[in-house]
Parts: structure tokens; sequence; C-alpha cells
């Protein structure tokens, strides 16, 4: 972990090189301390790897607003799904009780987990807004596990960098790094506004990222995996998001 002061020299550096003519020299600075965000190399990547490092150096324990039960929103809305898989379908009508979240990669024991695996844990929730990139957002209480919680059953290898979550959704999936992935609001979420999670907002299960904004917080999650490099996933972009034209990170 960076110490205060080392991070004061960071954040300076970076601030005195942010000029037009000093954007390389704060994406090296950047680079040299691990900061650089796994799209770096499109046509805004100067602008991606200053944002990123600007936002973990100044913001890592930051919290996500949280509100009172008051302004949860009567009608959240819930964007347009893909047609549901028949697998989707027939776990469905099954209760989900068949629903699995597997875990592998770098971790000491690989393990899979079903919905009721997950409820039996100490649950955890927080009201908070899910803002989406096209406009629109809503508040409510998301009631889930952490992904801390998880990521220490399986033991967490200390090369590990990134969490990438994998969606029954084809060809959708997304990845965090170790900051965002154990912060204490990130959840896999099971439960909303005292429910289970509606089908529409992503249920069984759905990575919740307060911090972040809308298309990070992917639907019906079955896997992750716990990785050093995103370079083998996809275009090693990061996510499908990317991939389409949109940032890796959205730290809002």
């Amino acid at each position: 972990m960076i110490n205060f002061s080392r991070r004061k020299l960071i954040v300076s550096g970076l601030a005195a090189t942010a000029g037009a003519s000093g954007l390389a020299v704060a994406a090296r600075l950047a680079q040299n301390y691990g900061l650089v965000p796994p799209d770096y190399g499109g046509i805004y990547g100067l602008g991606e790897t200053l944002t990123y490092a600007s936002q973990r150096l100044l913001t890592r324990h930051s919290l996500a607003r949280e509100f009172p039960r008051s302004r949860i929103s009567p009608r959240p809305f819930p964007n347009e799904l893909a047609p549901l898989t028949e697998e989707f379908k027939r776990l469905q009508v099954g209760g989900f009780s068949d629903w699995r979240l597997s875990v592998d990669g770098l971790v000491a024991q690989p393990a899979s987990f079903s919905i009721a695996d997950l409820k039996s844990y100490t649950s955890r929730s927080h009201i908070t807004e899910l803002a989406c990139e096209e406009g629109w957002s809503y508040i409510a209480e998301w009631i889930g596990v952490p992904l801390s919680q998880v990521l220490n059953l399986v033991g967490v290898l200390p090369q590990a960098r990134y969490i990438v979550y994998v969606s029954m959704e084809p060809d959708t999936w997304d990845s965090i790094d170790m900051a965002d992935a154990l912060h204490p609001q990130t959840f896999l979420c099971y439960g909303m506004n005292g429910h289970d999670l509606p089908v529409p907002h992503g249920g069984p299960l759905r990575m919740r990222l307060p911090r972040q904004i809308g298309y990070k917080n992917i639907k019906f999650i079955t896997h992750l995996t716990v990785t050093d490099n995103l370079k083998r996933f996809g275009k090693g972009l990061g996510s499908a998001a990317c991939e389409a034209g949109y940032a890796w990170y959205t730290g809002i």
C-alpha cells in the first residue's frame, strides 16, 4: 500500500505534469506505480490513466453516499434485458436452487457457491444510488455478501490484481482491481428493498459497485476469476464494455 507521504508525492507529480505537454510524463509516472488501467492504449488512454491513477490515490477508501430509507425510489427502473436463455429459464423455474457462482484463478481453494450458501453468510446492506451512463438513476437498498468475504473464503493469493466477473448473459463480463474488490460496499447482491433481487434487476445475483457507474454492476453473475493480468481475457481491455468503446474505470 502506498503510504501518505509517497501518495502526496505521486499526486503532486501527476498534477504538475497534467498539462497537454506533460501527459506522457504523467502516464509514465502512473505506470511506475502500477496505476495504469487495462484500456490505456486507446485514443483516450492518457486521460483514462490520469483519471484512474488520481482516483486510486485520492479516493481509494472513500465511501459512496448512502441515503435514508425515505429516499428509496418507488419504482426502480430496470434497463432492457437481452432475451433470457433456455438455461436461465430452467434455473428460474427451479427457484435458482441450482444456480452456482464459481470462483477460480489465483486462489488457494477454488470453490462453487449456491445462492443459499451466499445467503448463509452474514448479510450486509446499503441504500445507494445506481447511476446509468444513459442519464437515469434510482436509489435502492442492496442486500448481499461483501465480495471481500467470499474472496477470503477461497484465499486470494498475494499476486492477485484483478477480479474478472462473468454473467450468464452472452458475451457479458467485466473486471475490477483489488481496491474495488475489497471495498466494504462492493457486494455480491442477492436482495433488493427487502426481497430477493428481481430478475429484471439482475437476480438471482449481480455485482454491486456503488462507487462505479451502472454498466460495471453486471447482472446474473456466475463466475469469478482472480488474476494478475487481464490480457488473456477478451481483447485485453478489461471488459466487454471497453471493447464496445466504454471506459474500464468509471469511478463516481
